[in-house]
């Protein structure tokens, strides 16, 4: 049995660290894409092409369910996906739905209609592609009415975080969250909309201020998916081994992954 955890880099890290360490005995492939990072300034075609390929590549592994911890591929090609190339007996899932699950303080499958929630003025910060697709809209639509959504597309995070400039990565969140509270002051909550973003959640908490609620995704979507292997166990994998892939040097990529999570993680090529 065996889950895969998918990104266009590093930023997955955090949802996969989330799910070992609520589900311990799951077998976890990651694979990283780094070769083709960062995903937010790509085309939807493009974007669609390579979550395509990368999740083939983990279907090969014995991952009959697919995470996508990449909000930019949730968004750009996940409802295309599902749409026309899942087969019946695999399963891909993305990482808005768990969030605003939380936001909206709904129940996992809640399909009620659309209701009054009590926060208003949501700040969204997410990578360029993610904001132009507006699925963090569409999905809280559908279950939440009367939310005002402020994004704030955050061009050069994930590049400064895939380099290692925490000193950039600061500047860039400041600067971001800077031009959004001109267009809202007063967030009420602010969705931290990339999984590479949790890496720098105290600088977007002390640049948004202790008022705003933050809400991070990796704890979220780890919870969700105990949840969704105990209703559906039937798409636990095949796989038995846990691994860690990479498009990219896996030395280097190993290195960054060590220093980001502060524990020893080996990549191998894809």
């Amino acid at each position: 049995m065996a889950v895969g955890v998918f990104d266009s880099g590093l930023g997955g890290l955090t949802v996969y660290k989330a799910i070992r360490n609520r589900l311990p005995d799951l077998p976890l492939v990651y694979f990283g894409d780094n070769a083709h990072a960062p995903y937010g300034v790509r085309t939807a075609d493009d974007i669609y092409e390579l979550t395509c390929a990368a999740t083939e590549r983990l279907w090969a592994e014995g991952c009959d369910l697919v995470i996508l911890a990449c909000n930019t591929a949730s968004a750009a090609a996940l409802r295309r996906m599902q749409e026309k190339f899942v087969p019946p007996n695999k399963r891909v899932l993305g990482v808005f739905v768990p969030l605003i699950e939380a936001l909206t303080e709904r129940q996992w499958g809640d399909n009620s209609p659309p209701r009054e929630v009590a926060v208003k003025h949501v700040a969204l910060f997410a990578t360029p592609a993610t904001v132009a697709s507006r699925a963090f809209q569409r999905e809280l639509a559908f279950r939440a009415i009367g939310v005002d959504v402020e994004a704030q597309p955050c061009g050069g995070v994930v590049d400064a975080i895939e380099d290692g400039d925490e000193i950039l990565a600061e500047a860039l969140v400041t600067s971001h969250v800077e031009a959004l509270k001109r267009r809202m002051p007063h967030p009420q909550a602010a969705i931290l909309g990339c999984t590479h973003y949790p890496f720098m959640q105290d600088a977007f908490q002390h640049a948004l201020g202790p008022e705003v609620t933050l809400f991070s995704q990796a704890s979220l979507v780890a919870e969700s998916l105990a949840d969704y292997l105990e209703r559906r166990p039937e798409f636990i994998g095949s796989g038995t081994e846990s691994k860690c892939l990479t498009t990219g040097n896996p030395a280097r990529v190993s290195s960054k992954a060590t220093q980001f999570l502060r524990q020893k993680i080996p990549f191998e090529s894809a």
